[in-house]
């Protein structure tokens, strides 16, 4: 049962019945039940691992607490062994699930193993080791009714392909009820169409191009591989795009407000000013539970540059297994660390050139800029391999075939004119 299927949309008017029908201190009750519902329903073999991870985490939470509240000497060391084996405890199964075929196949030479993956897995366990970390903190209080932990995890709408929400965010509006409103209602609904379109007739219409190309790397080169890569990125927007926006949709159907994931995120002048604007739950995440507590930029530069590879070389393993996911988040890692050790270069070459800091052209070369390196990215991301992710953007500069944009070449790649 996905966001774009049928069984779905009657899935929902079910559960908007149930939830609009209920007195408003119960209708956190009828959302638990909807969520574990759709969890059953769209995955049916691996809820009892979401199950024990949610009973594992509200342990942790309220140990904590329980903690916090003891004016002993071993307080301090013993919340911290709990926060640690928790956190350790929610990513040993998303690594193995994630990542351990391929440890087996490429580094132990061993068979593959057919784990049972619980779905939104990544999602749930981002979210989960943000609620610990909080409550480690002391910024949140544990939740103490298990059945509402329970919907903070398991809530329907943000489950599959998030965003990532916080608790400080979200837990208030799942548990107080919402009084039904028309406006709030039909953004939601609205939020839903814009969804399908940009799934349908944008993300999918380019993924018949995209999918020819990167299936067929040794048949497609030179400005086909630009084509492709540049249909891709927005192929990936609009497709992650479209899924924030269906869960935003469904959420707000119930009145409850999901955080955006994207700011416009090819707008940006700089590959920093990117990652802000992209996946923002996730950024936002890698930000404030890996980044900062390494250190940030708080011990000079060359920590900062440690920092951020360390960081978005696990953005890389999160995003998926294999080589060519690590070498995507550390080229990221070192886009921005070029770009903040050219940054006087830039500078200058601009004033040379005549380019205030806010003229339209400087603009809009840094924009062209920012988005042909995370485009270069984009297509180390999604070949096959490293290999032929490198072999395809050297053909983009050494096989020369620019009339494909003039003899109709492009149109023998399955998409019309129209489309």
């Amino acid at each position: 049962m996905t966001y774009t299927s049928a069984g779905f949309y009657v899935f929902l008017l079910v559960l908007l019945a149930l939830y609009y029908g209920m007195p408003l201190r119960l209708r956190w009750v009828v959302l638990l039940a909807g969520s574990m519902a759709f969890y059953v329903l769209a995955y049916k073999t691996g809820w009892w691992i979401v199950l024990a991870s949610a009973v594992m985490n509200y342990a942790a939470g309220i140990f904590m607490d329980m903690l916090e509240s003891r004016q002993t000497a071993s307080r301090g060391w013993l919340k911290r062994a709990v926060f640690l084996c928790a956190v350790f405890l929610n990513l040993l199964p998303w690594f193995c699930m994630k990542n351990g075929n391929f440890i087996l196949g490429s580094l132990l030479h061993r068979p593959a193993v057919s784990w049972i993956v619980p779905l939104g897995i990544s999602f749930y366990t981002l979210q989960s080791v943000a609620y610990l970390a909080d409550v480690y903190r002391g910024s949140i209080n544990a939740q103490r009714n298990p059945a509402k932990f329970a919907l903070f995890v398991l809530f329907f709408p943000h489950m599959v392909q998030g965003p990532i929400p916080r608790y400080g965010q979200l837990a208030k509006q799942l548990y107080e009820g919402h009084a039904f409103d028309e406006t709030v209602f039909v953004k939601g609904f609205q939020q839903i169409l814009w969804g399908f379109f940009l799934k349908l007739m944008i993300a999918d219409k380019a993924a018949v191009i995209v999918n020819e190309v990167f299936d067929h790397p040794g048949r497609y080169t030179g400005c086909y591989v630009l084509v492709a890569g540049a249909l891709y990125s927005i192929e990936l927007y609009a497709d992650f795009l479209s899924c924030t926006k269906l869960s935003q949709g469904a959420a707000g159907l119930f009145g409850i407000r999901l955080a955006d994931n994207f700011s416009r995120p090819y707008l940006a002048v700089s590959v920093k000013e990117f990652w802000r604007r992209w996946h923002m739950s996730l950024s936002s995440w890698l930000r404030d539970y890996i980044y900062i507590p390494l250190g940030g930029s708080r011990k000079g530069n060359l920590h900062r540059y440690v920092n951020l590879a360390l960081t978005f070389a696990a953005s890389g393993i999160w995003h998926g297994p294999g080589y060519k996911f690590l070498f995507w988040g550390l080229l990221h890692a070192a886009y921005q660390t070029a770009g903040s050790l050219t940054q006087g270069l830039q500078e200058s070459i601009y004033r040379f050139l005549g380019l205030a800091p806010q003229s339209r052209l400087r603009r809009a070369l840094q924009r062209l800029g920012v988005f042909f390196w995370v485009m270069l990215a984009w297509i180390l991301f999604r070949a096959e391999s490293l290999t032929a992710g490198f072999g395809m953007i050297k053909s983009m500069f050494t096989v020369h075939n620019p009339w494909i944009f003039a003899n109709d070449s492009l149109f023998t790649l399955g998409l019309g004119w129209k489309e």
